[in-house]
């Protein structure tokens, strides 16, 4: 892709600080480091979200989570936890339109670093929670 900054960076075109790199996939630390050793995983093929992965390439990229995410644990005692994000589209703050997979490292609660989950459950009763997970089960393609 021509305007992808996460292309170019694949190419060597963009300086990047890597942590990880195989045929399939490139980890580099992110430069805003919300904490340190924040760490974006990417495939080196383009695909814009986690709509356009097909199981094989879901299997490649995600396979490489766990041992990344243990190293980054395993790299600073103070590492308390980590939390695993992937953005898809503009709503949900996806930023660079090269699906990528933020592995951000947790040394407390005060770092700057948040996530906010509204509990909406007395909106909804049994009737349409299923009528949800039906309408997502029609969907799912094997």
């Amino acid at each position: 892709m021509e305007d992808c900054i996460f292309c170019k960076i694949i190419a060597g075109e963009i300086p990047s600080t890597k942590v990880y790199e195989d045929d399939e996939v490139l980890a580099f630390l992110d430069i805003s480091q919300v904490t340190p050793g924040h760490t974006l995983v990417v495939p080196k093929k383009h695909v814009a979200n986690i709509y356009e992965y097909d199981t094989d390439l879901a299997a490649k990229v995600f396979s490489r989570i766990p041992m990344l995410a243990r190293a980054i644990k395993n790299s600073n005692p103070n590492i308390l936890g980590l939390n695993i994000l992937n953005n898809n589209g503009k709503v949900a703050y996806q930023s660079v339109f090269h699906s990528h997979i933020h592995l951000i490292p947790r040394y407390s609660k005060k770092e700057g670093f948040g996530l906010r989950f509204d509990d909406n459950s007395s909106k909804y009763d049994s009737k349409k929670l299923q009528e949800i997970a039906n309408q997502i089960s029609s969907k799912v393609e094997n």
